[in-house]
């Protein structure tokens, strides 16, 4: 890939012919710094990716419900294959320009728009595919990328007893050797997640969704907002009448409205369902309380990742090894790719380099997601996830299931307050604010 980033002769060459108005002259220099800005924000995330992370042999790693033996050869095939069949979906440079503003990359603010995708992507991936499906060019494509203790081969790293460079594996990926098939749905679900007003998931439909929230293009999206986003986008999407998204309120998932949502008139009597869940786990840290819940939740099969990252810095949980956190990273600007022409290239919506994170570094703001695709999918799926909660109940539980809806037990509520009596909160002296700034989003703390 192309990691570089070439100004053009128009942004470096002498500057133009200066005009009278003062108006002109400040549209002009606000382009400027704008195109300033991003031409800077492609070149620092244009890099490729820092050092791999390490990978112990002695540890089991987890990903989304299956777990993995690095010290067995199959295992550690299966993580790579399982890994590489997520979609990553990452910073671009050169799509369209974004309603009401000259932006065509999306590099240093729509990290957590890219890992609300990926969230996204892997419902999808789970609602149009078979439960075993794995994106089959990887075997021609990803070599032993996992840092352990043993060396790689040097014919795995893709060099000949020779010594020179392998390049038929590259040929074989650039010549789609995929399982037919499958192949037409992976690449319309891409197209999906395009750089182009027309994608019913893509950057310019998101942005758009998230004006109704008060964002533009250019702002910090923070995971409650991004999981809304997800649900209206999903809602506009003729591509999905058969999924429906559902964003619990205020750390409750109402089973009643859930049903709602997802019962239908027949042929369809139930559709399938992607349940986001926004929650904070902490105050201006993440509280150590809750990593057993996560990595219990990480260990469903039902669960489709986590919205989450260092503050101000989205990744993509999905997985942990020990202590630490398996994540995608969408902090790599890409050139756009044009998904409209045949066959075109999908290495860069797969990443072979897995990477760990601390949980202690694990911002408390985050959005869980889940799947269910039938009826019994979505009752196996409460009876699991509340035993994963199970170890976060004793005190503050992460989010809970309520049997009821959310409309009627805000009625209960009215009906029970009498009509002139005021409630008011005094703010003990004592008391001091919780200092959020630094963090992903912004919750109210009693």
């Amino acid at each position: 890939m192309d990691d570089w980033l070439f100004l053009s002769s128009e942004s470096t060459g002498p500057p133009a012919v200066q005009v009278s108005q003062d108006d002109q002259e400040g549209d002009d220099t606000g382009k400027f710094k704008t195109k300033l800005v991003s031409a800077w924000r492609s070149v620092k995330y244009g890099w490729p990716l820092k050092q791999k992370s390490k990978f112990s042999r002695s540890s089991p790693v987890t990903m989304l419900g299956t777990s993995f033996e690095l010290k067995e050869e199959g295992d550690r095939e299966r993580f790579r294959r399982s890994f590489t069949s997520l979609l990553w979906l990452t910073y671009r440079r050169g799509f369209p320009q974004l309603a009401g503003c000259s932006l065509t990359t999306d590099s240093g603010w729509g990290c957590v728009l890219r890992t609300g995708q990926m969230l996204l992507a892997k419902g999808l991936l789970l609602h149009l595919m078979p439960p075993d499906w794995m994106w089959s060019a990887n075997r021609h494509t990803v070599t032993d990328d996992m840092n352990l203790s043993r060396p790689a081969n040097r014919a795995e790293r893709g060099w000949n007893l020779n010594g020179k460079s392998n390049n038929r594996c590259r040929r074989l990926s650039l010549d789609s050797q995929l399982d037919r098939p499958m192949e037409a749905t992976h690449r319309r679900l891409v197209s999906w997640f395009a750089d182009n007003p027309e994608a019913p998931f893509g950057i310019h439909q998101l942005v758009e969704l998230g004006k109704s929230s008060g964002k533009k293009a250019g702002d910090w999206y923070g995971p409650s907002i991004m999981a809304h986003i997800l649900r209206k986008a999903s809602a506009a999407s003729a591509d999905l009448p058969d999924l429906t998204v559902y964003v619990a309120q205020d750390c409750t998932i109402y089973l009643q409205d859930v049903r709602r949502l997802c019962e239908g008139p027949p042929p369809q009597s139930w559709k399938s369902i992607i349940i986001l869940v926004p929650v904070r786990l902490g105050g201006q840290d993440l509280n150590p309380s809750y990593i057993t819940c996560v990595k219990n939740l990480l260990t469903l099969q039902c669960c489709i990742g986590i919205i989450g990252g260092k503050p101000k810095h989205s990744l993509f949980f999905v997985g942990f090894q020990d202590d630490h956190l398996l994540y995608l990273d969408p902090h790599y600007c890409q050139p756009t790719v044009d998904t409209t022409k045949e066959n075109f290239p999908l290495e860069s919506f797969h990443c072979k380099h897995p990477r760990k994170m601390a949980f202690s570094r694990m911002d408390p703001s985050c959005t869980i997601g889940f799947y269910a695709k039938r009826q019994k999918d979505f009752d196996s799926l409460c009876t699991a996830v509340k035993k994963a909660l199970s170890t976060s109940a004793e005190r503050y539980p992460m989010f809970i299931f309520s049997e009821g809806g959310r409309c009627e037990e805000e009625e209960e509520e009215e009906s029970s307050t009498p009509a002139n009596n005021l409630t008011y909160i005094q703010r003990k002296k004592e008391l001091t604010r919780v200092n959020t700034s630094d963090s992903m989003d912004e919750f109210v703390l009693l």
